[in-house]
């Protein structure tokens, strides 16, 4: 399992939450997945939009017969070339893993393949993402790793199916299992540069060429001054929700952990300026055994760059995990 695993300690110099959270994009690494291949899978979603997910399948150079296809999935205005994944997926084909880096919709490469848009709520295409993938792939089972936005996505479909869930091992990290708090937590002044970054990000992947929207709902983003208020008249009237709260109450992870029964690790640090680390340490753990908590005092949001390895430790935190089951 995890417990051999040396306590978090941040490297030289990602110190602090902030630093953590920003050293990919400050030193972006060089990750390889040579001499490992990876091949283009389609997922066309069968709910009449006519969109398709796009993945990428990154095979092993020496599969290790027995191990589970892990799939990854990115957050908010990620995508399969997110550093995270890569860096992960890296790792995986390294100890025999077969890797599934899923595009959300409308996310990445998905974008030019679908008119709609992914939000945090939206399991029902990872539900139906299963479904599609061919039988030699899932034959040794299926595995799961969310990354923030698609960790409460994965989360929220973890408690929908609950014991009837096709999956060995799930992984959470730096997931926002309180959206409302998260949200109120992003509109913070010193998450300022944070909150126009991502939303600047997110109105060009909402209005980006494949997308089909209407004069009001293309103006309605660009206008958005928060990602409360895109949330608001973009994500909240387009999928069903009477507004923005409706959406977060409606869609938060904690409502579904407690019917989560497939082994799941959740890794955040107390430090990650997103995400209040107070939402982590006031769950009852103890409630559900299938939950594993892993709650470090640094590491920011996806960050955890470690002084002992260039390999950030949620990487190897999910490694070991994973060849524990």
């Amino acid at each position: 399992m995890i417990a051999d695993l040396p306590p978090f300690r941040p490297r030289f110099p990602w110190w602090g939450g902030d630093l953590q959270t920003l050293a990919n994009r400050l030193s972006p690494p060089h990750v390889d997945l040579a001499p490992h291949t990876s091949e283009r899978l389609f997922l066309p979603m069968k709910d009449g939009s006519g969109d398709v997910l796009l993945a990428m399948l990154d095979r092993p150079t020496r599969p290790e017969r027995g191990r589970p296809l892990v799939i990854l999935i990115h957050g908010l205005t990620g995508a399969e070339d997110s550093l995270y994944l890569l860096s992960q997926s890296r790792l995986l084909l390294e100890r025999g893993f077969i890797v599934l880096r899923l595009n959300l919709r409308g996310a990445g490469p998905s974008r030019a393949t679908c008119a709609d848009q992914y939000y945090a709520g939206r399991s029902q295409d990872f539900r139906a993402a299963l479904t599609l993938l061919p039988g030699e792939l899932t034959q040794s089972g299926v595995a799961v790793v969310g990354y923030s936005l698609g960790a409460a996505m994965l989360l929220k479909y973890l408690g929908e199916e609950g014991a009837a869930a096709p999956l060995v091992a799930a992984a959470s990290i730096s997931a926002p299992i309180d959206l409302s708090a998260t949200s109120r937590s992003m509109l913070r002044r010193r998450n300022a540069i944070y909150h126009r970054h991502l939303l600047g990000q997110m109105k060009e992947e909402a209005t980006g060429a494949g997308a089909v929207l209407t004069p009001a709902e293309r103006g309605a983003i660009l206008r958005c001054r928060t990602i409360w208020e895109y949330d608001e008249v973009f994500i909240a009237p387009r999928y069903g929700f009477a507004g923005a709260d409706d959406y977060y109450e409606r869609c938060k992870p904690v409502r579904f952990m407690p019917s989560i029964r497939v082994p799941t690790l959740l890794l955040a640090a107390r430090d990650d300026p997103w995400i209040p680390g107070a939402l982590y340490e006031a769950y009852d753990w103890k409630a559900n055994a299938a939950l594993i908590p892993l709650l470090t005092d640094a590491g920011g949001h996806v960050g955890f760059h470690g002084a002992d390895d260039r390999q950030p430790w949620s990487d190897r935190a999910v490694l070991r995990f994973l060849e524990g089951r």
